[in-house]
């Protein structure tokens, strides 16, 4: 086992990870900004090493600095949490030639898996459900109009290196193709450095759903059933259940079959999330393979009592893991806490917090680095806490979440905490009847 474990994130995920860490008997080492020396994660480590200025090209993106770290406090392994470095073949790669554990995928492996066309051909070689589209990457507008007369419209094309919506574009006809094609591929440039772009069919009102998964080393893997994770903001999701309530068992045993082929097909290690669109006929297709722990993780903990941090700890390790497959035994729930003002776009708000008050009780979870007098700073992703609600059924729940949501004080910031209480009591809500759409329908 690792004696001490180098945290290459910030915020809630960071102190997560330390709490497993400490639970283990495993010394941490945090790394922040200049804009981070307050923060929880710095004080709760037992070192900490600055790595830079606020913004996170020079702090949190800085390998060198990272890895200088890691080598002048001796840590034999970092844990890269998510978002950040954690998908970065580069950073896995370089841990690698400095004898430091990544605990995360190999360099080959999310190259893989992180290039979307290479991830869906792969998927299509495993036997898994994929969505019809091209043949791996498009060369040209030619051959994108082509593609996309050939499949039908509507279509979606996508940037290979993309996520969190960027690079994406739904096309409804031809006369639109050209400007979406532009547009997308500048995005993707900018916000990813790659400007290559996919095309897929476009399945109308979806469905969201991921499985989790664990692979080790030794060649097994299990499925650790699903999330929904429909109910999302051009594509940035705000709300996650386990289990979905448009799930039937059927539907769940074939899924997980499928994602189990799917991680021993790549020989996966550690914790990875396979991501699925399925249509209102509860066809599903294979989106794409995060391989990273996720934002969501926590529900999946609640319902089945297991410790994701721990597993991906030990899997590093070179642990074998059991390969048991678990259903959900309760209904959990996570709401994502922004610091954004839902009246105004939904635009981040930085400042000072003022007041704060968690909700507690029977089945309450939140996951912060936040606390009274905190300054949220503007450099970084604007979640500062994940509320989690679990109980024997979804009806409970949801009116844990509304008690929470209404225990919930945070002054001095706008944050989304009256947003998701007015969707707890939305009708469609209650009743499942939603799709990755639903946001979008509210305002129409």
């Amino acid at each position: 086992m690792f004696k001490k474990i180098l945290i290459a994130n910030r915020g809630e995920i960071a102190m997560r990870i330390i709490r497993t860490c400490k639970e283990m008997g495993i010394k941490t080492v945090a790394i922040y900004s200049t804009a981070d020396s307050e923060s929880l994660h710095v004080r709760f480590a037992d070192e900490a090493v600055c790595v830079g200025p606020a913004p996170s090209n020079e702090s949190y993106l800085k390998t060198a600095n990272i890895i200088a770290a890691a080598e002048i406090t001796n840590a034999d392994a970092i844990h890269p949490g998510y978002g950040f470095l954690s998908e970065s073949s580069k950073f896995s790669k370089l841990c690698e030639e400095h004898n430091i554990k990544f605990i995360g995928d190999s360099s080959e492996m999310i190259n893989k898996m992180g290039d979307k066309a290479s991830a869906i051909a792969t998927m299509k070689s495993a036997g898994v459900p994929t969505i019809p589209g091209s043949e791996g990457l498009l060369e040209s507008l030619e051959e994108a109009k082509k593609t996309a007369k050939k499949i039908g419209y509507p279509i979606m094309i996508k940037a290979t290196a993309g996520g969190g919506g960027k690079g994406m574009r739904a096309i409804w006809g031809p006369d639109e193709i050209e400007k979406a094609w532009d547009s997308a591929k500048a995005e993707s440039l900018t916000s990813f450095g790659n400007d290559e772009m996919y095309m897929e069919k476009l399945i109308q009102n979806p469905r969201h759903i991921e499985i989790q998964i664990v692979g080790d080393s030794y060649g097994k893997a299990c499925h650790l059933s699903e999330r929904d994770c429909s109910i999302q903001r051009r594509h940035q999701k705000l709300i996650e259940e386990t289990p979905s309530p448009f799930m039937t068992e059927e539907l769940r045993k074939s899924m997980g079959k499928s994602a189990i082929k799917a991680a021993k097909f790549i020989k996966y290690e550690g914790a990875g999330t396979i991501e699925f669109l399925v249509d209102n006929k509860r066809n599903y297709y294979f989106m794409e393979m995060n391989t990273r722990i996720q934002v969501e993780h926590p529900i999946t903990e609640q319902v089945i009592d297991f410790d994701l941090i721990r597993e991906q700890i030990k899997v590093a390790a070179g642990i074998h893991i059991s390969g048991k497959s678990y259903l959900p035994k309760m209904h959990s729930i996570e709401c994502r806490i922004n610091a954004e003002d839902p009246d105004n776009d939904f635009r981040p708000c930085p400042g000072q917090i003022q007041t704060l008050h968690f909700p507690g009780g029977h089945g309450v979870r939140v996951d912060t680095h936040v606390y009274s007098g905190y300054i949220i700073p503007p450099f970084y992703d604007s979640m500062i806490a994940k509320l989690i609600t679990t109980a024997q059924s979804r009806e409970e729940a949801i009116n844990k979440m509304k008690r929470a949501l209404d225990e919930f004080l945070i002054e001095g910031i706008k944050t989304t905490i009256p947003f998701h209480r007015n969707l707890m009591d939305n009708p469609d809500f209650i009743k499942g009847n939603y799709t990755t759409r639903f946001i979008e329908s509210l305002s129409s």
